[in-house]
This record gives structure tokens, sequence and C-alpha cells, in this order.
């Protein structure tokens, strides 16, 4: 009789329901070290364990949605998407109040990279009509002259390791690379057959953008990642994977672009 009154005390106890998900957009064309995507799901890198850690500290399990960049914002627009990592505002100029940013949690530092030893006094006006290696879907501000006027020729490729394996086979001369996806490349290759740095073509902060929903704890997911970003984490996830923090200055340096 007890075993019954028990079993019926528990059927009708309230249940505690699972948190939602933080749900994630991920890039496809993201590449080591900011995130490694395998079967169709991301498994390591700085922006995983970043978004890891801030579903974790929130108390939500995170959830990824693998996306074409072109898709990411209208998927964000009909309430598939909470949180947008990794993008700057010069990217979403026009983005509506329904969304709010966090504080600027890394640097975006895109360089001109070569196979060749570049030489000493070389100008990104000075360069001939070419190909230039980017990626697919992807904005580059500072060369928007350039490609408007057909002086460079985005050659694109589906993410920055592409970008970097078509430039080591020749390909064409130039290519564009964050420095950290420089970096990693750079690591897999021979010290005779590594890429050169050439100069800094754009540098800028980025963070993550929050979908303003009041199902969403959008106050406590905005001074989590606050607090990540002032107690170091951030940093800390970085290093693992590059070995130091924000990016170094680059080597020959050719000045970043506003």
């Amino acid at each position: 009789m007890r075993a019954v009154l028990y079993a019926l005390a528990l059927m009708s106890a309230p249940v505690l329901a699972a948190p939602p998900p933080l749900r994630f957009s991920v890039t496809d064309g993201w590449s080591m070290p900011l995130i490694q995507i395998e079967h169709g799901q991301p498994t390591q890198g700085i922006l995983y364990d970043l978004m890891t850690s801030l579903a974790h500290q929130v108390g939500s399990p995170a959830r990824f949605h693998v996306l074409p960049r072109t898709r990411v914002q209208s998927a964000m627009e009909r309430g598939e998407i909470d949180v947008r990592c990794y993008v700057a505002q010069s990217w979403l100029p026009n983005l509506s109040d329904d969304y709010l940013w966090s504080v600027a949690l890394l640097t975006q530092r895109d360089m001109l990279v070569s196979k060749a030893t570049p030489p000493p006094s070389l100008a990104l006006q000075n360069l001939e009509t070419q190909r230039l290696g980017t990626v697919l879907g992807y904005s580059y501000p500072s060369l928007r002259a350039q490609f408007e006027s057909g002086r460079l020729i985005r050659d694109d490729a589906r993410n920055q390791e592409q970008v970097l394996q078509k430039l080591a086979a020749g390909r064409y001369a130039y290519a564009i690379s964050s420095q950290w996806g420089l970096d990693w490349f750079n690591q897999t290759q021979m010290p005779d057959r590594q890429l050169h740095a050439v100069m800094v073509v754009q540098e800028q902060a980025v963070g993550c953008v929050v979908r303003n929903d009041p199902a969403l704890p959008v106050q406590r997911i905005l001074g989590t990642l606050l607090r990540m970003k002032m107690s170091g984490e951030i940093d800390r996830i970085i290093q693992l994977y590059t070995g130091h923090g924000e990016p170094m200055d680059a080597t020959p340096s050719g000045g970043a672009a506003p």
C-alpha cells in the first residue's frame, strides 16, 4: 500500500522541465582554429568553446545550426537562432532593435598572404590586376574599391582553409586570410612551404548579437559574455588554440584599414 501511495505522490509532484536549448548559428565557411565542423556539427575550436561555455554558464544546453553565411540573418529573423557570434557591427549596419550587441569579444585581423616571399615595399594599390583568394560570402570593406574597379578579382572558396590550400597550390599569388587561420595552416606545413603574411588589410572588433526575445534570458547572456571577457576566459580559450591571446602584430605590416 505504501508503495502505491509513493508512486501516486511521484506522479502528482510537479515535473521540472529541462531548460530550452540556446541556439547558436555556425557559419559553414568557418574553419580552425575558429571551429571544426564534422558530420554537420562543430566539435572544437575557439568559437565552439566560447559558445559551449556561454550556454553552460547561462544554464542551457547548446544547440548549433550550421548554415551558409548568407542564410544566418534570415534564420535569426525567423526565430530559429538565438545567438550569433563572431560578427562586427559594420557587417550589420541596419540591424534592428530586435537584437542586442554584446561587448567586443575578439579581434578579426585579415591579412594579405602570399606563397612567395613578398617584396618589402609592396602596397595594395600597386598590385597588378589579378585574382585574389577570398572566402565565399565574406565581405572585405577595405578592398571594396579594388573589387568594384576590377583591379582585383575575387576567387572564392568555401572556407578559409580551402583558400589557403589553393594559394599553396599556386592557384593565385595572393589571398586574404585571418591571422589565426594563417597561423593554424602554417602549423601543418614544413618551414620552407609556409605561407607569408604580407600586411594587415583590415582589423575589426567582433562580438555576439542576441535576439531580444522575452522568452530568452537576454541580460543573463550579455552579462555572462561580459564576465567571460573581463575574467580572461576568452583569452585563455584563444591561447589554447593559438599559443597566444589576441592576434599578434604582423611582420611586415601595412597598417590596419579603418
